[in-house]
């Protein structure tokens, strides 16, 4: 079977208001406390439209390669749930603000894959249907109304795995992040995505019939939602039975999906042009102007780190991944960095303090200055790296500069090759025994030698000139 999977995928914006009020937006706080006529809909209200939400649909319509509808329009979504206060939602269906885009992920085999966007569009948010300790539901309508812009993949679709679901979320809530439109919070709602799978046999240019997974909200779900729906429906394909067009939730705990409601078509919303928005008429210039402002967008920073800085796929991805990373690193850059010193600094130990710790990137007292000290000393050999993984706990817990505690500590790598082959010189002659059982032919005894170097000097010791002073001293 030919697995098909189409995107949806919604973003809450990162506005300081509401799509078409001045209510605040925010997560949690005491049900129902941000709210107004005009979000929850009451007769006779009028809604005034988010220029600056407008903006940032536009903006990620840019980033995804799409064309940019000059003439929009909001119309109405009719349907009846509870968390709709108006009985309907403002949208867009006949001219979104973007469409026929493309946003690209990589693959496996060091290339990419493109992937077609059909539509960018804006909306509002609904309310939450909550469950209340003492039994029954209710609506906290405090999300109601805000702005929720809605990206489409194209169709027939190009995802046809779930490796490819889930990467391509993970590029797409990159971008949101680089362009600051949403915090990308997933286990907070804000971002949340909704995957249509079918499929079909091999060979077959007939798409099979489309379920819906709703509302997803981690990475993981997506990818193993894909598969259990994909393996779900080929199971009913070869019982014989039909596949229906259902919406279906998903149960994280047992890794399977169960049925919500059958469906709906495009002709059960009943759209129609919204009496109280007027059109947009969007200025050509200023489209031009979002289009120059746009920031390096992840993917091509990856790419631009492995041709131009020599760092690997991985350490290109790993420094990309998140917007507060590869501005950290690029901090570093600019105040005389090696790249690859730091990529490894940052990868290695210090993710794993930030890790330990529980901290953010933005609340590490370690800062780009701090590794950039820390790398120029390992490289000049004041230090080694064994010296700096101590050197860099003493910064994390103090805040000093590296070479501030190298100073007050005296840790300083000894790399006087006079000095060290001197120590060499009176191990050897310490140890006689073992010399002659280097020269009788056990090489491996060179270790003892080193060892006791190092130990002499406090593992301070530049421990390559050691390793070549002591070959030397016994070889002589």
């Amino acid at each position: 079977m030919i697995t098909s999977v189409g995107m949806e995928v919604h973003a809450e914006l990162a506005t300081d208001s509401k799509m078409f009020c001045r209510c605040p937006v925010g997560f949690g706080g005491e049900p129902n406390t941000r709210v107004c006529p005009v979000c929850l809909g009451l007769p006779g209200t009028l809604p005034v439209p988010n220029k600056l939400a407008v903006e940032m649909v536009i903006r990620t319509a840019l980033a995804l390669n799409c064309q940019i509808n000059l003439g929009s329009a909001f119309q109405r979504k009719n349907y009846f749930y509870p968390d709709l206060p108006k009985g309907y939602q403002i949208s867009q269906y006949q001219a979104p603000f973007g469409h026929s885009g493309y946003l690209e992920i990589p693959t496996g085999d060091g290339g990419t894959k493109r992937i077609g966007i059909r539509r960018v569009h804006l909306e509002e948010d609904t309310g939450k249907l909550m469950h209340l300790p003492s039994g029954g539901s209710g609506i906290d309508y405090n999300r109601a109304g805000v702005p929720l812009m809605e990206i489409v993949t194209d169709f027939p679709p190009d995802i046809n795995h779930p490796d490819e679901a889930k990467e391509y979320l993970v590029q797409l809530r990159n971008i949101l992040l680089y362009l600051g439109v949403c915090d990308g919070k997933m286990e907070q709602g804000s971002l949340r995505c909704e995957p249509n799978i079918s499929v079909r046999p091999e060979g077959s240019d007939t798409f099979g019939t489309k379920t819906e997974l709703k509302n997803l909200n981690s990475f993981r779900s997506v990818q193993l939602g894909v598969v259990y729906e994909s393996k779900r429906q080929a199971e009913v394909i070869a019982s014989g039975g039909q596949v229906l067009q259902e919406t279906r939730g998903w149960n994280e705990a047992a890794e399977e999906s169960y049925l919500m409601r059958i469906k709906e078509t495009e002709n059960d919303y009943r759209y129609f042009t919204d009496p109280d928005l007027a059109p947009f008429q969007i200025d050509a210039g200023w489209v031009e102007e979002l289009r120059t402002g746009l920031p390096e967008l992840p993917l091509a920073k990856s790419l631009r780190y492995q041709n131009d800085l020599g760092l690997s796929t991985y350490d290109a991805g790993v420094l990309t991944s998140e917007l507060a990373w590869a501005t950290f690193f690029e901090e570093c850059l600019a105040l005389g960095g090696e790249a690859k010193a730091i990529c490894n600094q940052m990868t290695q130990d210090f993710a794993a303090t930030l890790k330990e710790k529980g901290w953010e990137i933005d609340e590490s007292p370690v800062r780009p200055k701090h590794l950039v000290d820390l790398t120029q000393l390992v490289s000049s050999g004041k230090i080694s790296s064994k010296m700096g993984k101590d050197v860099l706990a003493e910064a994390f817990k103090t805040g000093d500069l590296p070479s501030d505690i190298v100073a007050r500590s005296g840790m300083s790598q000894i790399s006087d090759e006079s000095e060290l082959r001197a120590i060499v010189e009176g191990v050897c002659q310490a140890n006689a025994g073992v010399v002659e059982k280097y020269k009788s032919g056990q090489v491996s005894v060179k270790g003892f030698f080193v060892g006791q170097v190092m130990k002499q000097t406090q593992g301070r010791a530049n421990p390559d000139l050691v390793q070549r002073l002591v070959t030397e001293v016994l070889e002589s």
